[in-house]
């Protein structure tokens, strides 16, 4: 058996038992300065997947792939590894743990978690997509509780656990009746089963079991409810790993499921996707519109913008995939760059409110740019990466318009969802740059922060701008699917 396949995952696992254990041993000293360390052997580890090529057929009895797919979606997630332990580097001054020596834990679980979501790239079986998921979420119910002395944290942490454990509930109900119809847990054998069974009542109810179950994963309806309250009080590099690693992944494995293992059975999910994701844009944009704290309006808008994810999904086409990967990497620069800002800034004023963003050009021109480029981006203005990767997913929409009115309709609500956005986004970059603040004092950017927010800026701009090579790759990645 070769190990060729999961060189990633074991990369990563090296990292993660050798902070353990050396933290076991003595506490580490400066777990700012092994924070950013971790980041850049991260993205050494990004670095040298591109060295591997992908492997034809599936390994390990069939449970995994390191197909193209994979391949991409590696290295999104590796990429937003190390952009988070970069910002969990710098939010550690915060954590009392590091104050009496310690905290370095926290980086061992996100490379924990990180591992989960690169084995969800390659999942190709109903029992390795189970245990993935779960190393997932236990992971971040730790990290969404790490501020175990600040009551809004455990609160988070808790809601976590409850919607993790019903998730996980469903999720593996589910499976066991998708076992049940079909008699296999091999997603291939699955799709295989279902060309010539036919789509049963059993396998239907395992089917919407399991995509409820992951709903809350992505932050969609129906599992949306307490998203908003987990955002605003986990500490803030636990909310922008859970922003944009865990939806990603999230987003990965709905693909997965449904272009490999559940196609045959379209004609049924492809209109419950659209529902879904027409009343979840319409709820994140809704429940954004007058939100004060920057944390919980990003948790309203990581809402809409898995409504907007959705959207390709359900357009059941090559387009639609390709813009839901491209979307997902673009939308990691864009969110990470904000979070990377409201953390600088919280650390200087300890305030996470808009109304500590007031006059914030006047006190760090870098942060000010970083959070409302972000902002901009995720409303979708031209020319930064959020518009085009909207329009990809508007694009891939209208060409399923023939398939009925509902498609129309959808599009049409997710246009107003755009529009109302525009509200709330431009709310922050009024208190940045036209409201006066209580103070003018300035705000320190460290150097290793000043090269994330300038990576991430630069990033925004060069992917609205010269979109092709990322949409290239996701073209390519997408292809392992049989869609038109």
């Amino acid at each position: 058996m070769s190990l060729y396949p999961l060189q990633l995952e074991i990369l990563l696992l090296v990292l993660a038992l050798g902070v353990l254990i050396r933290e076991a041993i003595r506490p580490v000293a400066e777990p700012r300065a092994l924070g950013l360390g971790l980041a850049g052997l991260v993205v050494l580890v990004l670095a040298y997947s591109f060295a591997l090529e992908p492997v034809e057929g599936t390994q390990f009895s069939g449970m995994y792939r390191l197909d193209p797919f994979a391949l991409f979606c590696k290295r999104l997630f590796l990429l937003a590894t190390a952009l988070a332990l970069a910002l969990a580097a710098e939010f550690s001054p915060r954590l009392e743990a590091a104050r009496t020596g310690g905290g370095a834990e926290q980086y061992a679980i996100m490379l924990l978690a990180a591992i989960g979501m690169m084995l969800i790239g390659s999942v190709n079986d109903f029992v390795l997509l189970f245990v993935a998921l779960e190393l997932i979420t236990i992971s971040f119910y730790v990290l969404t509780s790490f501020l175990r002395r600040q009551a809004q944290s455990l609160e988070a942490g808790a809601k976590y656990l409850i919607t993790g454990a019903l998730s996980g509930s469903l999720t593996a109900y589910g499976i066991s009746y998708l076992f049940g119809a079909t008699g296999a847990t091999d997603l291939d054998q699955v799709a295989e089963a279902l060309r010539h069974q036919g789509d049963s009542n059993v396998f239907l109810f395992g089917m919407v079991l399991v995509l409820v179950g992951l709903s809350f994963k992505l932050a969609a309806f129906p599992g949306q409810m307490w998203a908003p309250d987990v955002y605003q009080g986990a500490p803030t590099p636990a909310t922008a790993f859970l922003a944009v690693g865990s939806k990603a992944a999230g987003f990965v494995l709905l693909l997965r499921l449904l272009y490999t293992g559940f196609l045959p059975a379209h004609r049924i999910w492809a209109p419950l996707i659209l529902c879904l994701a027409a009343i979840t844009l319409l709820y994140g944009n809704l429940g954004a519109l007058f939100q004060q704290n920057l944390k919980r309006l990003l948790g309203y808008s990581s809402i809409a913008h898995a409504g907007y994810l959705l959207l390709g999904v359900a357009a059941l086409n090559a387009a639609g995939a390709g813009a839901v990967l491209f979307y997902l990497a673009q939308y990691a620069f864009t969110v990470l760059c904000g979070f990377l800002a409201i953390t600088v800034l919280g650390n200087a004023t300890g305030s996470e409110e808009l109304s500590g963003c007031a006059g914030l050009h006047r006190r760090s021109p870098l942060l000010a740019a970083a959070l409302v480029i972000s902002m901009l981006s995720l409303a979708g203005l031209p020319p930064l990466s959020g518009f085009f990767g909207k329009l990809l997913l508007f694009l891939a929409l209208f060409e399923r318009v023939d398939g009925g009115n509902a498609y129309l309709l959808v599009a049409v609500l997710a246009a107003v969802g755009v529009v109302l956005s525009l509200y709330y986004y431009f709310g922050v970059a009024r208190a940045v740059y036209l409201e006066e603040g209580a103070s003018d004092r300035p705000i320190p950017v460290s150097a290793p922060m000043k090269l994330a927010l300038s990576a991430c800026i630069a990033a925004i701009l060069i992917l609205g701008i010269f979109q092709q090579p990322l949409f290239e790759a996701s073209s390519r990645a997408v292809a392992v699917f049989s869609l038109p």
